[in-house]
This record gives C-alpha cells, sequence and structure tokens, in this order.
C-alpha cells in the first residue's frame, strides 16, 4: 500500500529493534519447585523429534516436547523415572537423579523391529477419513461446538488478567562480554533460565491489566472495563496506546472454537472448523486424565505442512459433551512466517459448576528472530480467567459504562500484590526496574534517539521535534531542488494545544513555501489519542500535483523524486483550512471542515477558457471555497498512532466513508457544485489461500465546474508501488464528474510458492492485483461543448494530455513477488486500456518495502 514503511509496520519494526538492541520477556519462574527441562531427540540422526510425550512415570505429571524437540516440567517430586514416547519410536525410560543438570536429552530409536538382519516396517497406510474414530470424534466435537463455546451463555462476566511480556532470547556469552554494551551490562544480572529449556532470556518489557469482562448473547453486546494497567514506559519513543493497540493485534484472543483464527496477522484454519476435517489428519493417542477429566489425547497435524494451520494436542472430554479440556498446539516449521522461529498455543478449559465449558487459562508463546541461533525476541501473552458469573442476567446499563482511560488506571504496588492472579517471578519484577535504570544512562537514550530518527523521521528536543527529516530535500522539475525544515510541538509542550510548521525553498522557482497549524482538544485527552475532539487551524502556502493523492505517505518525500513520463503540471495553492474532528467509542467519527484555497496554474498548466496555450486571456487564479461534511464507521477498528498518521490495523470490519462536499458563490468560490464520494474497505479472509483487500468507491459532482475542480483520479507516476493509485496512469489524464472505481488485491500468503521443491525455501509469496475505474463526464462538464469552462490541458504542440472517459472502463492488473528478503515486494504492472493515450507505458515494474510477520 505504501511504499515506505507505514505507522503500523513502523511500531511493530521500531519495537523489534528496541528489544534486539537491549530490549524485553517473560518468564514463569516456579518457586520451590524441581524444573526439568531438555530436548528429546532421534537416536540415530540427532533431529529433534517435536510432541513427543515426556511423563514422570506413575504419576499423571508430564507435558510434550514443542516444535524443536525441547521440553520442561516443574515438579515437586525427586528421584524420579521420566517416561518419552512418540508415535514411531519406541518408549524410553530415564532415571533422574535428585542433583541431576539440565538441559537432559533423551534419545528415542524409530520403532522398526529387526530379525537376522532382516528388516521389517509396517506397511505404510494410506489415511482416510472413512471409518476413522479419530475422525469420527472430532465430527462429535464439531457437532457440539455451539454448546461449548461461550457464546452460548445468555449472559456471562468474569475476571480477567492479562499479562505481555518481551524478552531478548538465545543470550551468548559474547554478547554478555561485549565492551560495546558499556554501561548496559548491569541488564544481565536479570537474565531467566527457566523459560526456555537450555537458553536463557534477558526480560525487558512487561504490560500486566486487570479487567472486567460482560457479554450478553441476545440482542449481542459485550463490554470490557479495565480496572488497572501497568507497563514498562518508554515515553516519547513508543506511543503507550498505539503499542496496547499493536500488541492486541499482534497477540489476539484466540478462540479454538472459530472456524479461522487471526494468528500473527493471518488467518490459520481451527483444527474443529467445520471443513477441518479435509485439510488436517487426526490420531487418537492415549486416554488420561487432565484434572479430574477423563479425556482422549488427539494429534492432529496438517495435510500440507506449507499450508496456514496448527499442530498439536487436543484433549477432549469422555463425559458425552466432546468439549475441548485443553489444547497444546503451535505452526509448523515450513509454514511462510517471517521472523518466527517457534510459536505454541496453549489453552485450559473447565465446566465452571457444571453450568458450561469456559475457559481458564490461556497461553501464546512466540520467539522471533532473524535465524535458528541467533540473538531473538521472544515473547508471551498469559491470560488467565477468574469469577466466572453464568446466566446472571445483565441490563443496558452494564454495556454503556465506559473504561476509564490506560493513564487513570494506574494502581499502587499493594493492589498488584492483591489482585494478580499469579505472583510475579523474580526476572519479571525485574524488568521495570532494569528499564527504568536503563533510562538514566545517557548512552541508552543516544541509542533510542538515533533509532527514533532513522525510523520515525522526528528527531525530540523535548517541548518541540523536528521533522520528517525524509522531507527535508526533494526534486521536481518544476521547482528544482527542494529544501524543506519543519517540526511541531509536542505533549511536553502542551497536551491540549499542538502547533506544526514548515517553511521550505524551491531553487528553480525561486519561491518559498509554508505552512502553520494548530490544533486544540476539546477533551482532556491530547490531540493524539482516541477518540479525539478537537478543532484545527491551518494556513499553507505550497505545490500540489494535480491527480496525486498520498495516503500514508508524506507530501514533499524524498523517494518519490523519481518519476517515470513527463511531469510538468503542478499547482500553487494559498490554503486556509478549519476542521472539527469528534470521535466516539464506538469508532463512529464525523468531521465538519471549510477551506478557502487560491489556485495557481504552475509548470505548463493554464486557466485559459479559450486557447490552452495562449496567455492571452488567461485566467491567473481559482478561487475554491468549499464546506463540507464527513462521516466514518469502522466497527471493531484496532489501529497504531505513528508520528504522523494514525495507521488502520487490519481485519475482517469493513469501513465505511461517506463525503460531501459543498462548493458556492456565496462562500467565495467561483462556482456552485455539490460533490458526493461514498467508499468502503473491506479485507477477506478466504481460508488457507491467504486473503483479499477490496476498495469499492463511488463520486458524483452536481454543478458546472472545470477541470480542476473535477475528479482528478489518482495516479502514481514514481516507481514505488502504491496500492491506492493506478500505478500506470499519468499525472491529470483522467477528469470526470461522475465515477465508479474497484481494487481488489489478493495475498496468496505463499500457499503456491510453498509447495515448488527449492522455490519454498525462499518463504515469497504470491500477489494479484486488480484495478478497475469506470468514469464519465457529462455535457454540462465537457469544455468542448461549453466555452465558459477551462480547455483541457495539451502538449506544447497542442496534442491533448487531459482525456474524459468513452465507454471502456480504465483497466490495470499486476502479478507480483513479496517477502523478498522479508522487505521487498516487486510488481510487474499491466495496463489494458487506453493505450493510444500520449506517454502511456503498457507495462512497468514497481517496487515497495514492507515489514510484515
Amino acid at each position: 500500500m505504501r511504499f515506505i514503511i507505514n505507522s503500523i509496520t513502523k511500531s511493530g519494526l521500531l519495537l523489534l529493534i528496541f528489544i534486539l538492541s537491549g530490549s524485553m520477556t517473560v518468564c514463569a519462574q516456579q518457586l520451590g519447585r524441581t524444573v526439568l527441562k531438555g530436548v528429546v531427540v532421534d537416536a540415530k540422526t540427532g533431529e529433534p523429534v517435536p510432541y513427543s510425550v515426556i511423563a514422570i512415570d506413575g504419576t499423571p505429571e508430564g507435558t510434550s516436547s514443542d516444535s524443536e524437540g525441547w521440553f520442561s516440567i516443574y515438579t515437586n517430586r525427586f528421584n524420579i523415572t521420566l517416561r518419552a514416547s512418540c508415535m514411531g519410536y519406541k518408549p524410553e525410560l530415564i532415571k533422574i537423579p535428585e542433583n541431576h543438570a539440565n538441559p537432559i536429552t533423551i534419545k528415542l530409536s524409530p520403532s522398526s523391529t529387526s530379525l537376522n538382519e532382516v528388516v521389517i516396517k509396517a506397511e505404510r497406510v494410506k489415511y482416510r477419513n472413512k471409518n476413522n474414530p479419530a475422525v469420527s470424534l472430532i465430527d462429535s466435537v464439531i457437532a457440539y461446538k455451539w454448546k461449548n463455546r461461550i457464546e452460548s451463555f445468555d449472559f456471562l462476566q468474569y475476571e480477567k488478567y492479562d499479562k505481555v511480556q518481551f524478552a531478548l532470547s538465545n543470550i551468548s556469552e559474547k554478547l554478555k562480554t561485549s565492551k560495546a554494551l558499556g554501561k548496559f551490562k548491569f541488564v544481565f544480572e536479570n537474565v531467566d533460565t527457566t523459560k526456555l529449556p537450555g537458553r536463557e532470556v534477558l526480560p525487558m518489557y512487561i504490560k500486566e491489566t486487570i479487567s472486567d469482562y460482560y457479554y450478553r448473547k441476545s440482542p449481542r453486546a459485550v463490554n470490557e472495563i479495565i480496572r488497572a494497567d501497568k507497563m514498562v514506559n518508554f515515553e516519547g519513543y513508543l506511543d503507550n496506546k498505539g503499542m496496547t493497540g499493536y500488541l492486541r493485534y499482534l497477540y489476539q484472543d484466540i478462540n479454538i472454537y472459530d472456524n479461522n483464527i487471526m494468528f500473527l496477522t493471518n488467518q490459520f484454519l481451527s483444527p474443529i472448523s467445520n471443513s477441518a476435517p479435509t485439510f488436517y489428519r487426526y490420531f487418537i493417542m492415549d486416554t488420561l486424565k487432565v484434572g479430574n477429566t477423563n479425556c482422549i489425547k488427539l494429534f492432529f497435524a496438517p495435510r500440507n505442512k506449507t499450508d496456514m494451520l496448527f499442530q498439536g494436542y487436543l484433549y477432549v472430554t469422555l463425559d458425552g459433551t466432546y468439549a475441548v479440556r485443553k489444547v497444546d498446539m503451535a505452526v509448523n516449521s515450513k509454514i511462510n512466517l517471517n521472523w518466527v522461529k517457534d510459536a505454541k498455543i496453549v489453552q485450559e478449559f473447565e465446566n465452571s459448576k457444571d453450568q458450561g465449558w469456559v475457559i481458564t487459562n490461556d497461553e501464546l508463546s512466540i520467539d522471533f528472530g532473524i535465524t535458528q541461533k541467533g540473538l531473538g525476541v521472544f515473547g508471551q501473552r498469559s491470560v488467565s480467567f477468574k469469577k466466572y458469573v453464568i446466566n446472571k442476567a445483565l441490563t443496558d446499563k452494564d454495556f454503556m459504562v465506559v473504561s476509564p482511560e490506560i493513564d487513570s488506571v494506574q494502581q499502587p504496588d499493594t493492589y498488584w500484590e492483591q489482585n494478580r492472579h499469579q505472583e510475579l517471578s523474580k526476572s519479571e519484577k525485574g524488568v521495570y526496574t532494569t528499564i527504568d535504570s536503563l533510562k538514566r544512562v545517557p548512552a541508552f537514550m543516544r541509542t533510542l534517539d538515533i533509532l527514533r530518527i532513522l525510523i520515525a523521521s522526528f528527531h525530540d528536543f523535548g517541548p518541540v521535534e523536528i521533522g520528517p527529516i525524509i522531507t527535508f530535500y526533494s526534486f521536481n522539475p518544476i521547482e528544482g531542488s527542494k529544501v524543506r525544515i519543519g517540526g511541531r510541538t509536542t505533549p511536553k509542550f502542551s497536551k491540549k494545544i499542538n502547533l506544526d510548521g514548515y517553511v521550505a525553498y524551491g531553487f528553480r522557482d525561486k519561491k518559498f513555501k509554508y505552512n502553520i497549524g494548530a490544533e486544540l482538544s476539546l477533551s482532556k485527552r491530547t490531540v493524539y489519542e482516541f477518540p479525539v475532539r478537537s478543532i484545527k487551524l491551518n494556513y499553507q502556502y505550497d505545490t500540489k500535483v494535480p491527480g496525486q493523492e498520498l495516503y500514508f505517505v508524506q507530501e514533499g518525500n524524498a523517494t518519490l523524486s523519481l518519476k517515470r513520463g513527463v511531469d510538468d503540471k503542478l499547482f500553487y495553492n494559498r490554503t486556509f483550512k478549519m476542521d472539527y474532528l469528534h470521535e466516539f467509542k464506538s469508532h463512529f467519527s464525523y468531521s465538519l471542515g471549510y477551506n478557502f484555497t487560491r489556485q495557481y496554474p504552475g509548470g505548463t498548466l493554464n486557466f485559459n477558457k479559450e486557447n490552452y496555450l495562449s496567455a492571452v486571456n488567461s485566467i491567473p487564479y481559482l478561487n475554491i471555497s468549499e464546506a463540507g461534511l464527513t462521516l466514518r464507521y469502522a466497527p471493531h477498528e484496532q489501529f497504531y498512532r505513528g508520528k504522523l498518521y494514525r495507521a488502520p490495523i487490519p481485519n475482517k470490519y469493513p469501513i465505511l466513508q461517506l463525503k460531501y462536499t459543498l462548493g458556492s458563490k456565496m462562500l467565495g468560490n467561483d462556482y456552485n457544485y455539490h460533490n458526493i464520494q461514498f467508499n468502503i474497505y473491506k479485507r477477506f479472509y478466504p481460508s488457507v489461500i491467504g486473503y483479499t483487500t477490496v476498495n469499492l468507491e463511488a463520486g458524483k459532482i452536481f454543478g458546472k465546474v472545470p477541470y480542476p475542480l473535477l475528479e482528478m483520479h489518482n495516479a502514481n507516476q514514481s516507481y514505488i508501488y502504491q496500492s491506492t493509485t493506478y500505478n500506470l496512469m499519468n499525472f491529470l489524464e483522467f477528469v470526470s464528474d461522475k465515477y465508479v472505481s474497484l481494487f481488489v488485491d489478493h495475498c496468496f500468503n505463499g500457499f503456491l510458492f510453498n509447495k515448488i521443491p527449492l522455490i519454498n525455501r525462499l518463504g515469497l509469496r504470491e500477489i494479484i492485483t486488480f484495478k478497475v475505474l469506470y468514469g464519465g463526464l457529462s455535457k454540462t462538464n465537457n469544455p468542448c461543448l461549453q466555452p465558459d469552462l477551462f480547455r483541457f490541458p495539451t502538449d506544447i504542440a497542442g496534442n491533448p494530455t487531459t482525456f474524459a472517459f468513452d465507454k471502456a472502463p480504465y483497466i490495470e492488473a499486476s502479478v507480483g513477488i513479496s517477502n523478498i528478503f522479508k522487505l521487498v515486494r516487486v510488481d510487474l504492472v499491466r495496463r489494458f486500456t487506453y493505450l493510444d493515450n500520449p506517454n502511456v507505458a503498457r507495462y512497468g515494474i514497481r517496487i515497495r518495502f514492507k515489514f510484515d510477520l
């Protein structure tokens, strides 16, 4: 969508860089207990044996190994015997003395039978769903899903404790003793050795939240009231509320009973989805007790290991309810996921007072890193659920209570000690003091300043910050080299008022440009905090490329200086704007605005009603005075607030926007007109094969207006791929007073490439895009039929360069490969219509940089 990393992308990248430069994790140290850590490997090859079962012989205590063969067991017993088993291997018994040393290596031998040098192996049996007891069991689980999920209750309320942690993983001795760390070395005093078997982690970030949750089935309503919030604070470097939103996106709630599960920004098919037997294989492993519940242990794995599917164990109850008592699952290492070395999900459920099954514990652990053995980031979200109240009637008032702002629910340490569902370990407690100590080290703060400049493009000077640095230089043929410097105030200057501005100079047109703005918050929050209620004033004199609307990319961005084709048209705009914005927690918002622009033609543009190329009778400028209303609704919207933009985090819900603009001579406009635009954005997640993004827009202008006031469709003449533009359309190539456009972009997430030998090792992802635009120009606004309208632009020879649509639509499509080096996307774009227009390219290569999981 954008060539540079957008704000949410920046947030993830900034978090990762903070971590890799000396930040973040988790641990669950079990005080007073013995921890047994080890790895299960193949006795012949030495390769890890994933998802093997390790139990303390003669007891119900046990666990399973992860996707890399590692396991850990906490116990109060001594001088025990471990029993390890896995399908296809002989079980092994291993005695563990009291003074054992971690990690323990367990070697399993393949279960083939040898007699007189003849090896006899069982004939391979083709897996079938028909007459398969494991599949029959899953069919029963699917049939009882609705009865066993918490949404089956009429009313539900509970208390929720949510803890998110990050840590550096794979800490080496070389890193600990590195001279480059200098005064940072004290952080290694808080190293944890219990969380990842055989590996040390350095906790650097923790966030805790306690909340009350309310649910009503009909009419459906939910409400979560935050009672307490505590987190490591990087104020001035990371937006705390934005980071909270980003973490919720990264660690979304996982409901095993949903057909599709959003995980690591991708959609996975649940192992108990209605269509799961088509994509998964199931095997009954054992019958055992989980707590006091008799269960069948069921192993499941993808039929194709490269698909977005889980693998692991389901523990299904034997009481006739076919409920999930526990799930322990992970992702296959062959799945096309960036930066993820391992991921594991463990959820436990209980039959609350025999009223129904509810979740009690939810733990999601992810080990991030560039390489398997190199320095990485270990993150974990642990959620505990208590104090369930089932089917006690709730009133509308319970769902009208507004959750307080995070800053207003900071509680003292005594509150947390009394209300946490689990006590923090020593290293978890140490995170808060470690980061506070780091922030007092000047070298560490200088490092953060440098990272902020590189990523956010701003440098902080306390009450003022300078930037965006990426706009300090740009070039276009009309202004020539353009230098610019600007900045804005920060909340340290004022939490209610934000001032911003810049000054720029073009060395070819020899003109100064400038901007000055002020925004006043009309609520207790700052102008950056959702929901916003503010009024903004702005006065600007600067240039504008006709037909170029930038989204999440700053005007004057240096990277847009290199363009293809003819770039000789520019507007010089002198603009005053006033806007009132009112957002609601429901994510409905409206804005009222007024702007007056005096627009001057620049470059080869001309405002002339008789002869476009003639200077005689040319009109020096156009007065544009407009009042507008914008309505926007984005249900369940999540976003990250960056330095310049609030970037929405994609989900399955639509975003709808209706915009009305009134141009009137009574307001000082040269023309009278009405302009209505409607836009709907939606992302779809067809199972397994990736996701599809759809953007539908329509607009209509009522009134008689010259071409600068018509719809100038969004073109892109840079070599950077932009998803919201027509990448092979020229600036001001088409104008219309009515139009309908459709953008469709589908990412297969490696669904095809992952099945091609050798190619599947590269982690590439396939993308196809289709864009179509139907437009029209009424006789009222056609300058060939209306002599009192501005003539359409032409080149110096009088050949037209701006056109109205005929009956054919504008169509372009592209095929692309993304995730090249995990950052680069390259598209081959093809234009299909209006190929006879001047300076048109049939094909084009476009590139984009984006940080994705």
